[in-house]
C-alpha cells in the first residue's frame, strides 16, 4: 500500500460486465445475487455539526457461506437504512452492515430474517483469472430491475488504486467492458465460481469500456480477517522504494548486475519497517520471494508489485526480508501493522465529524474530506501541511494538523474571518497537536484567548468574557446543539495522537 493518494480517475458506481453464460452458472446467480438499496446520510464538513443530506443509491451484492451478504463499501457507506432484494422476489428485506473495510471496498450485510435465504446456496470463492479470459457480471444496472449479465474480457492484472479508500492500492484486475451506473458490488464470475467483485471504472470521458474488480485474494482477507468479530485493517511495510535498474547506481552500490533489488529510500516512523531498515538498504527478496530490479516479485506465476507479499498478511505477522547493505549480504524480520499516521489521508464516511466550536471559530482535524470541501481555496500553508504530512513525516511531532476551517460571523469575531483555513500551531501558548489539545489549551491563560498560527505573525485575540456571552447566541443562530464533538472513538491517528490524549 502507499500512504498518499493516487490521482485516479475513476467513478465508483454500478457497472455491468460479462462472460459466456452456462445455464448452471445463471441458475446459480439468479438464486444468490441480491440487489441493495440503501437510504444514506453523508456529514457535512463544512458544518461539521450539520448531519447532512439524505439520499438514496442501489448496487448488488451475492450471498455467501454462512448465510452472509457481500457488496461493496461503498455501496453502504453512511447508511441508514438498506433492504435487499432477490431476484424474481417483490419483496424486500431489511438489512444491517455486519463488516465495513473502506480500506478495500468492501462490505459484509446480514439479514435477520431467515426466509429471505430459503432457496440460496452461497456463491464459492475461485482464483484469479488468466489474462484474455472471459468472465460474467451480475447485478442491477440503471435501465431496468432484473437481473443482468453482460460479458467481459481480462484485460490486466495490476496493483491499482481503490479510489473509495482515498489513500489505498491494492491488487485489482481489468475488464474491457461497457460499464453503467448501479452495479458495483456484484460477483464477477467465471464457470461456477466467483472471482471478483465489480467496483470501479473510469468516467466516460477519459476511457471507454474499462472497469475494474476486486480479486479474490483481497477478498478472502477481508473474510479472514473479520473471522475474529471486527475489522483490523491492512498492514503496510511503510517504506519508500526506488527501482534498481540503473547500471551504475547498482555499480555504486557494489551490486551484480543481476535483475534484483530495489532500494530503500524512506522508512516512516511508528511503521513496520522503523529501526530494522535503513536507507540505502537493498531489498532483494521478500519472504523468499526474489524482488525484481523493477519492484515486482513472483506470485502464483504472476508479476505482482512487492507488497502483494505483505497484503495478505495481517498485524504481527512475520516478513523475512534478505538484503544487501554495506556491500554485504544481510536478513531482518520485520513485524507487520497497519500504517495508522498515514490515515488522514483516508476519506470518512461513518464517524461523525470532529470539531471543537469557540466564540464562532471552527476548528477542525485535517482530513481528507475536510480537504475535499475546501479544494481551491485552502490556503498554502495548509495545502502544504497536507501534501507533506507523510512524506515529511510531520506526523512525528504533529499527529493530528488543526485548522481554523471556518468563521461563523458575529459582533464579537467578524475582524478574524481573513484567518479561516490557517493551520493552528498553539492556543495560550500551547501547543496543539491534536483536536484534543485544543479544549484544555482554550481553558489556559487569563482574560484573553490567544491564537497562533503556522507561518503567520497575526494572532487571533478574543476576551473570554466574551465569548462566554456570545457562544449561546451564535449556537442558536446557526442551529449548533454541542460546542465540541472532540472524542477519538476508535478512530486511527497516528501513535502520538493516542499517548499524548491519554496521558491527560
Amino acid at each position: 500500500m502507499t500512504f498518499w493518494s493516487k490521482v485516479f480517475t475513476v467513478t465508483l458506481l454500478g457497472w455491468v460486465l460479462g462472460g459466456c453464460t452456462k445455464d448452471g452458472q445463471l441458475t446459480e446467480a439468479k438464486k444468490n445475487v441480491v440487489m441493495v438499496e440503501v437510504t444514506s446520510q453523508t456529514w457535512d464538513y463544512r458544518l461539521p455539526w450539520n448531519p447532512g443530506t439524505v439520499s438514496s443509491a442501489r448496487g448488488a451484492g451475492f450471498v455467501i457461506r454462512g448465510k452472509r451478504i457481500l457488496t461493496n463499501a461503498h455501496v453502504i457507506s453512511g447508511a441508514r437504512y438498506i433492504t435487499v432484494q432477490r431476484e424474481a422476489d417483490p419483496r424486500k428485506y431489511p438489512a444491517k452492515v455486519k463488516f465495513v473495510a473502506h480500506d478495500c471496498d468492501l462490505a459484509m450485510v446480514e439479514v435477520e430474517d431467515p426466509e429471505f435465504f430459503k432457496g440460496t446456496t452461497a456463491l464459492a470463492l475461485g482464483n484469479i483469472p488468466e489474462l484474455e479470459s472471459v468472465v460474467s457480471v451480475y447485478g442491477f444496472p440503471i435501465g431496468g430491475d432484473r437481473l443482468s449479465v453482460t460479458r467481459g474480457v481480462v484485460s490486466r492484472i495490476d496493483y491499482n488504486a481503490y479510489t473509495h479508500s482515498g489513500r489505498e492500492s491494492h491488487l485489482a484486475i481489468q475488464i474491457d467492458a461497457a460499464i453503467n451506473p448501479g452495479n458495483s458490488g456484484g460477483p464477477v464470475m467465471q464457470a461456477d465460481k466467483v472471482v471478483g467483485v465489480a467496483f470501479q471504472g473510469f468516467r466516460g470521458d477519459v476511457a471507454q469500456n474499462v472497469g475494474y474488480m476486486i480479486p479474490t485474494p483481497v477478498i478472502r482477507r477481508f473474510l479472514q480477517d473479520v473471522e475474529d468479530g471486527k475489522y483490523d485493517h491492512y498492514v503496510d511495510i511503510a517504506i519508500r522504494w526506488m527501482t534498481l535498474e540503473n547500471p551504475a547506481m547498482r555499480k555504486y552500490l557494489g551490486r551484480p548486475d543481476d535483475g534484483l533489488g530495489v532500494v530503500v529510500t524512506d522508512i516512516f516512523s511508528e511503521g513496520s519497517s522503523d529501526g530494522i531498515l535503513q536507507k540505502g538498504d537493498v531489498l532483494l527478496s521478500i519472504d523468499g520471494h526474489p524482488i525484481e530490479s523493477d519492484g515486482s516479485v513472483r506470485l502464483q506465476g504472476q508479476p505482482v508489485q512487492l507488497e502483494e507479499i505483505v497484503e495478505r498478511k495481517f498485524a504481527g505477522d512475520p516478513v523475512e526480508l534478505e538484503l544487501w547493505r554495506n556491500r554485504k549480504l544481510d536478513r531482518a524480520t520485520l513485524k507487520l501493522r497497519p500504517a495508522e499516521m498515514f490515515s488522514m489521508y483516508e476519506f470518512l464516511y461513518e464517524p461523525s465529524p470532529r470539531y471543537v466550536l469557540y466564540g464562532g471559530l471552527v476548528f477542525q482535524p485535517l482530513t481528507s474530506n475536510l480537504m475535499g470541501m475546501l479544494a481551491g481555496s485552502a490556503d498554502l500553508r495548509l495545502r502544504q501541511t497536507y501534501s507533506l504530512f507523510g512524506q515529511d513525516q510531520i506526523y512525528r511531532e504533529t499527529p493530528e494538523p488543526v485548522i481554523l476551517s471556518s468563521v461563523l460571523p458575529d459582533p464579537l469575531n467578524v475582524y478574524l474571518r481573513g484567518l479561516a483555513g490557517q493551520v493552528v500551531r498553539e492556543i495560550n501558548g500551547k501547543r496543539i497537536r491534536t483536536l484534543a489539545d485544543v479544549e484544555p489549551a482554550l481553558r489556559e491563560g487569563g482574560e484573553r484567548t490567544v491564537i497562533r498560527f503556522e507561518g503567520d505573525q497575526r494572532p487571533a485575540v478574543l476576551k473570554k468574557a466574551e465569548v462566554d456571552l456570545a457562544t449561546p447566541r451564535i449556537m442558536a443562530q446557526y442551529g449548533i446543539t454541542e460546542v465540541s464533538r472532540s472524542g477519538i472513538e476508535g478512530r486511527r491517528l497516528a501513535k502520538g495522537s493516542y499517548s499524548r490524549t491519554e496521558s491527560k
